[in-house]
């Protein structure tokens, strides 16, 4: 009976190891895979580097087209693309063996590109309404009627300006973020124009300012550019926006 309860306990801890030693195992064969899958990577980077000759005129055009094309996509939303996919698509193409029709690609990427800019259309007014509703309920800012909030920071006691005025002002704007996409304050020279010659939201908050006050002021989208946005990109449509306005004068 001794002798049983020996070779049980001895097969118990014979397992345990034999367990312990598998899980080891596959912990290393893990490692294995990933070195080998970041090996593989800078290979591969280190082959596109060697084979990438920006001095040969079809190599260089090939990669100048290929910046063109990234930065179109880029433009309208995309961050990847399936990239072996591309490469024989265009291969495919020189060699005359598409395997879609023209047209048929064309409705395939329109449809892509609209669904996508769909999508980020409507979080990036969902991310404007979020942010003026948050700010609304501070104390120091004001809300009108149509939705535009302002905050003084200076009050001036000059006129204030009407439809048929021209004014002088100082300003930066930026994105609900914070990133600044227009400044005349960093280019050192203010701007005149016509009180109607800008946004929905400017026109209202101009008409609000006497001459010298200085607002921040937080646009909704409807009050600003919309669904077609501005700057080359540079405001996304549908976003909300925050201007600091100086208004400096009122022009003759």
């Amino acid at each position: 009976m001794k002798n049983s309860i020996v070779v049980f306990a001895a097969f118990l801890i014979g397992f345990s190891t034999y367990g312990q030693k598998k899980k080891d195992l596959l912990k290393e064969v893990a490692q294995l895979k990933a070195q080998a899958t970041e090996m593989q990577a800078k290979l591969s980077e280190m082959q596109k580097a060697k084979e990438l000759n920006l001095q040969d005129s079809l190599q260089s055009f090939s990669y100048a087209f290929g910046v063109s094309v990234g930065n179109n996509l880029k433009t309208v939303g995309f961050d990847s693309l399936a990239y072996d996919a591309f490469a024989i698509a265009l291969e495919d193409v020189m060699n005359g063996r598409e395997k879609m029709a023209l047209d048929e690609c064309q409705r395939q990427v329109q449809t892509t590109i609209q669904m996508l800019q769909a999508r980020e259309a409507k979080a990036q007014s969902a991310e404007g309404e979020r942010f003026l509703a948050a700010n609304r309920e501070r104390a120091e800012v004001v809300t009108t009627e149509s939705g535009l909030q302002y905050e003084i920071l200076a009050q001036g006691d000059g006129a204030l300006p009407t439809t048929k005025d021209k004014v002088k002002v100082h300003y930066s704007g930026m994105l609900i973020d914070g990133k600044v996409f227009d400044s005349s304050i960093e280019r050192g020279e203010p701007v005149v124009f016509g009180v109607t010659q800008v946004i929905k939201g400017w026109t209202e908050a101009l008409q609000l300012m006497p001459v010298g006050s200085k607002w921040k002021v937080y646009i909704p989208q409807n009050l600003a550019y919309g669904e077609r946005g501005a700057g080359g990109g540079a405001i996304p449509p549908y976003s909300a926006l925050i201007f600091e306005m100086e208004l400096l004068a009122i022009e003759q």
